[in-house]
């Protein structure tokens, strides 16, 4: 049985070269529903890429809202039960779409599965909350039970899922597929990997952080918005004392080095830990995550 037309994807784009975005969507079976969220105006990206694909509906969210916000909006715009939040810069199996038409069904419990690599050898799709290892080996329906999955692509049943609300608007960048998972897990919901569906991620390819002419501003905001969504996440579960505790050793470190590298006029390193200084401090200080660099908004 086909279940395709129960799934929707969403893929959140900001200013993404078409090449990676196209390879994306020539990767999804041409009957599934996608949902592209652009973040900002860019009228022209619209029309080309609904033009070009009749199953694509592109949203234009007006600004650049971060990744869980954008995936919200997406989400206010679905209607099937199932959704499979997409990463621009992933590529799917050929078989992919044949594979996961097996989840879509009630047969199986589940509130997110995570896909896995291609290479997982090299890297994990998924991990525990509380730093134990995950042992290896999956079940019959090819399923092991995880503690999060790594957010470039997770297949949701929104029917299990029962927070209150989907990704904490909060972050900008990192940690919200963790804390999106990890409140599901308290509510009683099951966070799934499978080795069945299979992908390529190519990592750091979304956005226009991929041009070198941006080089030190790209690598300033992930170091940014790192420690502030680092912070941020271990004071939401597990209380300030703890997250200072965890954190404040990375503060100071970040502080001598901007120093060093300050009076050893290494610009590109000083920045990158002033960056780190300044977004934990943030974040300790219970400031928003306000930093942007011009070019990206």
């Amino acid at each position: 049985m086909n279940n395709l037309s129960d799934l929707t994807v969403i893929i959140v784009t900001y200013k993404t070269k078409e090449e990676i975005l196209f390879n994306c969507i020539n990767s999804i079976k041409k009957e599934i529903k996608i949902i592209n969220i652009e973040n900002s105006n860019d009228e022209a990206h619209k029309k080309k890429v609904e033009d070009k694909y009749d199953n694509v509906k592109v949203i234009l969210s007006g600004k650049n809202l971060g990744y869980g916000s954008a995936n919200n909006l997406g989400l206010k715009n679905v209607k099937t039960r199932y959704v499979l939040i997409s990463n621009p810069d992933v590529e799917y199996n050929n078989d992919f779409f044949d594979e996961i038409n097996f989840y879509l069904k009630d047969d199986i419990d589940f509130s997110i599965i995570g896909p896995s690599y291609n290479d997982e050898m090299l890297y994990k799709s998924y991990g525990s909350l509380d730093g134990t290892i995950i042992e290896e080996g999956f079940d019959k329906y090819f399923l092991k039970e995880v503690g999060y999955v790594i957010g470039c692509s997770m297949l949701l049943d929104k029917k299990n899922i029962k927070t209150n609300s989907y990704f904490d608007e909060n972050f900008f960048l990192y940690f919200e597929e963790a804390d999106f998972c990890r409140r599901i897990k308290i509510k009683g919901g099951k966070i799934f990997s499978s080795s069945k569906l299979l992908i390529t991620h190519l990592g750091n390819q979304g956005s226009t952080s991929t041009n070198p002419k941006y080089e030190v501003e790209s690598e300033m905001i992930r170091s940014w918005h790192w420690m502030w969504s680092t912070f941020y996440y271990h004071k939401k579960h597990s209380g300030y004392l703890k997250a200072f505790s965890l954190m404040f050793g990375k503060l100071v470190r970040a502080f001598f080095k901007m120093i060093i590298f300050t009076l050893f006029y290494n610009k590109k390193k000083r920045s990158m830990y002033y960056a780190r200084f300044s977004g934990l401090l943030n974040s300790m200080l219970g400031k928003k995550s306000w930093y942007r660099i011009k070019y990206f908004d």
